[in-house]
């Protein structure tokens, strides 16, 4: 996870820096884009550190209360992160530029929220591009959209997603203040705060349905499965394969249970051989999964449920 606090350090630190500048400026030219686009970098600045919260809780080793350990906390502050976006990023942006729709006010000159904009373009775009790095090291080849959905760290595609989200804004802010002072027509600041405030929102609701489907219980692939029940299948004694059940209980861990069967003429110690081969493999192949439960019936002197885990008690 070093490489994910390296991305959350780099969009901390350029949202305070932009953060302030922004609501400096606001208050200079008036600009009701511009106070979207800082009350925009101090919520991303808040959440880039409970980010780094969920993430140190997160390894924190596992207890009795907790015996698959706390990799979860990460996605119930990833969750709080999305909810916030949503709430103070896009509402506040939204009523702020419903405000300004229908109390307009003269801007005054826009010089300095172009500067402030290239600067936070500047900023934002070094994030952006740390983020990418990291999170395209992680895709390991797949196309773009697919790994960003099926991504289970949120501490990647969360700033991946804030920081789209911010150069987005700052292009919308841009053309909002352009044409508000071009036209005489102070109202389009308004409706750029607005678009922003429904940007940050759409954002938020992709980010609270993947902290959803994971903090439920999300599972492997299908074609992960399949593979899983192929090694089963390979192993010598075995009849046939049943559920191959699994959820991410972390980032990068996983718990999956295989349901083995094994034919009457497999004796206890050809069976022990199997599911060992089979935890094996499957490890080899799948990294991310860190923890097996097999389920062997039928092998002769076996329980229905014999579970090989190490450190299970």
């Amino acid at each position: 996870m070093a490489e994910s606090k390296i991305a959350i350090y780099g969009a901390i630190g350029a949202n305070v820096a932009i953060a302030v500048t922004k609501f400096v400026v606001a208050g200079i030219t008036g600009s009701s884009a511009m106070l979207s686009e800082g009350i925009h970098s101090a919520v991303d600045t808040f959440n880039g550190v409970l980010l780094l919260v969920g993430l140190r809780l997160s390894k924190r080793p596992a207890t009795v209360e907790h015996p698959f350990g706390h990799g979860k906390e990460l996605y119930f502050w990833s969750l709080i992160v999305a909810v916030l976006i949503f709430g103070l990023g896009g509402g506040v942006s939204f009523f702020e530029g419903i405000q300004h729709i229908r109390n307009p006010e003269p801007m005054r000159d826009p010089t300095w929220n172009y500067v402030v904009l290239a600067a936070a373009a500047l900023f934002e775009g070094t994030s952006f591009f740390i983020a990418l790095k990291e999170f395209r090291a992680q895709a390991r080849g797949q196309p773009f959209w697919q790994a960003l959905d099926r991504s289970k760290d949120p501490t990647t595609y969360t700033v991946l997603a804030e920081d789209s989200a911010a150069l987005a804004g700052l292009a919308v802010a841009a053309l909002g203040i352009y044409f508000s002072h071009s036209l005489g027509m102070p109202e389009l600041d308004g409706v750029a705060s607005v678009v922003i405030g429904l940007l940050l929102a759409g954002v938020a609701v992709f980010l609270i349905s993947q902290a959803r489907g994971l903090l439920i219980g999300e599972g492997i692939r299908p074609e992960t499965a399949r593979a899983i029940r192929a090694i089963a299948m390979e192993q010598p004694g075995v009849e046939d394969v049943g559920h191959v059940l699994s959820m991410y209980i972390g980032a990068d861990e996983v718990l999956v249970v295989v349901d083995v069967n094994f034919r009457d003429d497999t004796s206890t110690g050809d069976a022990a051989d199997a599911v060992a081969a089979i935890e094996r493999q499957v490890r080899a192949r799948f990294p991310m999964i860190k923890r097996i439960f097999i389920e062997a019936s039928d092998a002769p002197g076996q329980d229905k449920a014999t579970q090989r885990q190490p450190g299970a008690f």
